[in-house]
């Protein structure tokens, strides 16, 4: 079976996700905690990694299953065909939000261009292009994810 993307109508994503899995269709909706702010108080929330998206893992004969949940809008296509996301892509996101974050990283010079091997953390062993240096992070480029990876750093 494969990981499909759903796209939800906007802030739908928590809701169609538990929908889903009342309807028995294996889903991932990756959250991240973030503290917002209002006037009065400070609060932590849930929040979608990905806004307007839930993963689904079924058979492809099955794909149209996921149509009779309110809030979902259509599949993600990617070249004509419903977008695909591997395994291994989707293991790679859950590791990142439960691994617990970096705070000792070591910088070397490194310049715009550069060809670097990451060496600890989730993305260990995944091969980047250097493609901003700033004072206190980094942009790289993981080429075999297709992802853009901001690393801060004091």
């Amino acid at each position: 079976m494969n990981w499909y993307v759903v796209y939800t109508k906007p802030k739908w994503e928590k809701k169609v996700a538990d929908r889903l899995i009342q309807q028995g269709i294996e889903c991932y909706c990756p959250l991240v905690t973030q503290v917002k702010q209002w006037s009065d108080r400070k609060k932590k929330v849930e929040t979608p990694l990905f806004s307007s998206y839930v993963f689904v893992q079924l058979a492809d004969s099955d794909r149209n299953l996921v149509f009779q949940v309110q809030g979902v809008v259509r599949y993600l296509f990617w070249l004509g065909k419903p977008a695909i996301v591997k395994d291994q892509e989707i293991e790679i996101i859950k590791k990142s939000l439960t691994a617990p974050n970096l705070s000792d990283i070591s910088i070397s010079s490194i310049q715009v261009g550069d060809k670097i091997k990451l060496e600890s953390g989730v993305f260990s062993n995944q091969n980047a292009i250097v493609q901003q240096v700033s004072s206190n992070y980094y942009v790289l480029v993981l080429e075999t994810l297709g992802c853009v990876l901001k690393i801060k750093y004091k």
